[in-house]
């Protein structure tokens, strides 16, 4: 069921808006009630209580406040990511080539630093090439009393492609494939000749982007060419998410970097509270917090690297002491949960010897003693000890010496709020790729883990004595 389930939200997540729209409705779903940050919090959370806020419509916080809990309690915290690796149209998109239309677009998180902080180039998967491609995202539309309104649009058709240049005309691509960012990752979205039946295009319409694609977009959200204002729009792979496998074992998907966590995450803290007394007697508050823009490094109003999550944290320990947010992030815990590199069956070699994640073995505790990892002897034995009570498997993984390892939301994170964390995620095959690979059996682990970890971690805290 988990694995149907999480296939489902990827189908239905082709960008971050588009995530963090239906975790929305699972949450309003769960009765949890909607905040802003706009307003004033002063009242509205209570004892027993479960919320959620959005900001950007990219990053989302949901929580819910034990029975007995007071400001200075400890937040049990389960981090990930709603972004991934994608293309982004230009915010002049129109261009056109020896009889083509062609989009502009920007390369997103597969370029410089595809993991914060890590400072080396890595290349754009070369597996967008030859796929059937659409846009999805958010588009701001004006109505006609002047107001402007956020919309979601998702394109089904494969109305766009970036073809590879034939092996007749360059027989080294056999051996090394090359391509130039910006002039090779340009897809084409029609021929001039039927786009424009032998028009010109005219000039008085918008000259940013190719007249006959917002046309397509007005059509979508059925409103007027002249009422799209902006948008915010990225590459999405058509093909579904799928289970596969001769033993129907496997996850084929885009995005799984980092939708299977924030799927995770959010169905662990729904499951949490499924009885009718589940926070009761609870002293903590259950958090889960999805952020956007990982893949760049975390520098944004709705990234990690922000004060999006302090200020929550901040605003629920309102009425406490003057000390009440550094007494709570000293008893407060986090998983930032991010998938993982599984063992690659023709590529072994390139994982430690006694540290190789396998797919349907549970999720991973990431290690780096550079910390680029936040995991330590004592965060891993928290989760270790609450995985052996539901017997739940769990692997190991760190890189080897001679390769670089890249970070999360983790570190940064910890660091920031001064509170113990573990890094962890359910091994993935592919990585980056536009079609990944997890196994369908760990998606339930960790759901169950993480839904036993927010139950549970506030008693176990008790018996952890280390300061």
């Amino acid at each position: 069921r988990q694995a149907e389930q999480l296939v489902d939200f990827v189908n239905k997540s082709p960008s971050p808006f588009h995530a963090v729209d239906v975790c929305r409705t699972w949450l309003k779903g769960a009765q949890f009630t909607e905040l802003k940050e706009k307003q004033s919090w002063d009242g509205a959370i209570k004892p027993n209580g479960k919320y959620f806020f959005t900001r950007n419509g990219s990053s989302l916080v949901a929580f819910a406040v034990g029975g007995h809990f007071k400001p200075g309690n400890g937040i049990s915290v389960v981090a990930a990511h709603t972004d991934s690796p994608c293309f982004k149209l230009k915010p002049v998109s129109k261009k056109t080539n020896s009889g083509y239309l062609q989009v502009g677009v920007q390369i997103y998180g597969g370029g410089l630093c595809i993991h914060m902080q890590l400072n080396f180039l890595i290349p754009f998967r070369h597996t967008w090439f030859d796929r059937d491609l659409s846009i999805a995202g958010r588009v701001m539309v004006r109505d006609s009393n002047g107001g402007y309104a956020n919309r979601l649009v998702s394109i089904a058709d494969p109305i766009l492609r970036i073809p590879s240049l034939a092996i007749h005309l360059d027989r080294s691509a056999s051996d090394t494939f090359t391509y130039n960012k910006e002039v090779h990752l340009t897809p084409v979205l029609a021929t001039v000749s039927k786009a424009l039946n032998g028009q010109e295009e005219s000039g008085d319409v918008k000259v940013d982007h190719h007249p006959i694609l917002l046309d397509r977009l007005a059509k979508e959200l059925d409103v007027e060419v002249d009422q799209i204002t902006d948008f915010d729009l990225c590459l999405y792979d058509t093909q579904p998410a799928s289970i596969g496998g001769i033993c129907s074992e496997f996850i084929h998907a885009a995005r799984l970097d980092n939708l299977n966590s924030s799927y995770c995450a959010i169905e662990g803290l729904i499951n949490s509270l499924s009885s009718e007394n589940a926070l009761d007697n609870d002293s903590h508050v259950r958090m889960v917090a999805l952020f956007d823009n990982e893949e760049v490094g975390s520098t944004s109003a709705y990234g990690a690297n922000s004060a999006l999550i302090e200020a929550a944290l901040r605003r629920i320990q309102v009425g406490g002491s003057p000390t009440a947010f550094e007494q709570s992030m000293a008893s407060s815990f986090m998983i930032s949960s991010d998938v993982t590199h599984a063992v690659h069956p023709n590529y072994s070699e390139k994982h430690e010897v006694n540290h190789r994640p396998m797919l349907q073995k549970g999720p991973s505790i990431k290690y780096n003693a550079n910390q680029r990892y936040a995991t330590t002897a004592v965060t891993s034995a928290i989760l270790k000890e609450i995985a052996k009570r539901h017997g739940i498997p769990m692997q190991e993984f760190l890189v080897r010496n001679d390769s670089p390892c890249g970070s999360t939301i983790g570190p940064m994170l910890s660091a920031q709020l001064g509170l113990r964390t573990v890094d962890i995620g359910n091994p993935l095959l592919s990585m980056h790729s536009i079609r990944e690979v997890c196994g369908a059996d760990d998606v339930g682990m960790a759901v169950k883990l993480f839904e036993h970890f927010f139950g549970e971690f506030a008693a176990l805290d008790a018996h952890v004595n280390v300061d």
